[in-house]
């Protein structure tokens, strides 16, 4: 084993991290936010790169192409949101029957499993053969921008009426609708973002490793679940501010996907990755229980004495 084979893994490790990253703060939004089991970003997360892609190759220009992938995927969570509302079918039902669905829309999209884009005659935003490459086109440098840009523009908006409306929705829907919040309306409106935002990382992932597939977002959900996990196991004690549980939940993403490249440095196979996930996800979700039951100072007895 060549450490320096490791450490020429880390630059893709990094910006893979921080482009999943994007998509781990969509399923920020709805588990630890919005409190609902969203299932719909496996489908979405090759709705927003099928949509680029092919608006691209269109002629298309990239902001546009982007722009367009976003709203696909708002589409994508308002399906969700409405079977969930309007219909009454439980959040996690919801977003496996829109998933289901997209499966098929995405097939459509492409005419087929897997539609590559060659960067050689596209201008695109990101690309997996600039990242050992110190220049501004560099995707470290172009999706941290990002990353900061977004989390800049979600701290703002959640600290609208609207926004707060959206938390509280989360927190406490009865209490809520006592105060007058259309908590159906904030629930879709959460969809929409968190879809949204997969949809906007999907199109980054597939101008990255220039190609979409059908099968490009199984197991996302995992991804995006393990990085908020770990953001949160990590980072939960520093990290009060909004704005920097936003960020800690990036930072996850690129922990994840350092200890990928770890794993596969290690001589794994990349077929074990998902057991892996699996059980990066169970030991972290497992560090809280265990630190409150092991580690926390027992209890005093009694009530405080009298001064």
């Amino acid at each position: 084993m060549n450490p320096i084979a490791l450490l020429n893994s880390l630059p893709g490790a990094v910006s893979q991290g921080l482009i999943w990253g994007i998509m781990a703060i969509g399923v920020y939004l709805t588990y630890k936010i919005l409190d609902v089991a969203d299932l719909t970003v496996d489908g979405t997360m090759c709705t927003g790169g099928a949509v680029f892609i092919m608006l691209t190759m269109a002629g298309w220009s990239i902001p546009a192409a982007l722009l367009a992938s976003f709203i696909a995927g708002m589409l994508a969570g308002l399906a969700t949101g409405l079977l969930h509302t309007a219909c009454g079918i439980p959040a996690i039902l919801s977003g496996i029957l829109t998933q289901l669905a997209l499966y098929s829309v995405n097939l459509r999209i492409m005419g087929k499993a897997n539609q590559p884009i060659n960067a050689n005659n596209y201008r695109l935003l990101v690309s997996s053969r600039n990242v050992k490459v110190l220049s501004a086109e560099n995707p470290i440098l172009v999706v941290g921008i990002l990353c900061v840009v977004l989390i800049a523009v979600l701290y703002w908006f959640f600290g609208t009426e609207l926004g707060c409306s959206l938390r509280s929705t989360g927190s406490n829907s009865a209490m809520s609708r006592a105060q007058g919040i259309n908590t159906n309306f904030t629930t879709v409106l959460g969809l929409m973002l968190s879809n949204g935002l997969v949809a906007l990382s999907s199109a980054l992932l597939s101008q990255y490793q220039g190609f979409a597939d059908v099968s490009m977002g199984r197991g996302a959900i995992v991804i995006g679940l393990a990085a908020v996990i770990i953001g949160d196991v990590v980072f939960g004690k520093i990290f009060t501010n909004f704005a920097l549980r936003l960020l800690s939940v990036v930072i996850g993403s690129i922990i994840y996907y350092a200890v990928y490249s770890l794993v596969i440095w290690l001589g794994m196979s990349g077929d074990d990755m998902k057991l892996i996930t699996a059980l990066i996800v169970a030991l972290f979700l497992s560090i809280p229980y265990w630190k409150g039951k092991y580690f926390s100072n027992p209890a005093k007895r009694g009530g405080a004495a009298n001064v």
